[in-house]
């Protein structure tokens, strides 16, 4: 990070049970045999730390993640996304960190270079602003810490913070020469 530069923390969100999916995302691994949960991980390595929210098969989850990563677990997360979301920025409410960059486990084609761009491009504290993939807004999304009381307040079941977002402004971040943040929903 560079010095004088906002702080900004990873948010892994990892707790839903991926019913689609056919079973916890956080457990999922690529045909080579490749953890999702370490993979995004590693892609949320340019943030200053890095806070995974755990659910579903808590114990199993993050029994792979490294030490270094914090965890929070969010007891409601049958809920949704939102559930997480409120979990993981209420926990993050007592650190000094600027902002929180909030991805997803299902985002296979987003790395380190996707979140260095965000990172990269952040005001701080009253910023938002998300990953947009050939003009289609997206994940991740980097939420100000000025933002994260209003998000907690309307993140319910699968929305997440869209409606928070939809209706204040949010500078999209072109990112789509690096991936196609394209979620994988199904095997």
């Amino acid at each position: 990070m560079t010095p004088g530069a906002p702080s900004v923390v990873g948010l892994l969100l990892a707790a839903g049970a991926g019913e689609r999916f056919g079973g916890p995302k956080a457990l999922a691994r690529d045909a080579d045999g490749r953890s999702w949960l370490l993979r995004s991980v590693q892609a949320l390595r340019p943030c200053a730390e890095v806070v995974v929210v755990l659910g579903a098969e808590a114990e199993r989850a993050a029994a792979l993640l490294p030490m270094s990563v914090s965890r929070v677990r969010a007891d409601d997360w049958a809920e949704g996304m939102g559930a997480s979301l409120r979990a993981g920025l209420t926990a993050l409410a007592t650190t000094d960190h600027d902002a929180a960059l909030v991805s997803l486990v299902d985002l296979p084609d987003v790395d380190a270079a996707v979140v260095a761009r965000l990172v990269g491009t952040t005001g701080g504290r009253g910023d938002l602003a998300r990953a947009s993939y050939d003009g289609v807004a997206g994940h991740p999304v980097l939420l100000g810490r000025d933002h994260w009381a209003g998000v907690v307040e309307v993140a319910t079941g699968d929305r997440g913070a869209r409606d928070y977002l939809a209706s204040h402004p949010t500078r999209l971040v072109e990112c789509g020469d690096l991936a196609t943040g394209a979620d994988v929903d199904s095997r």
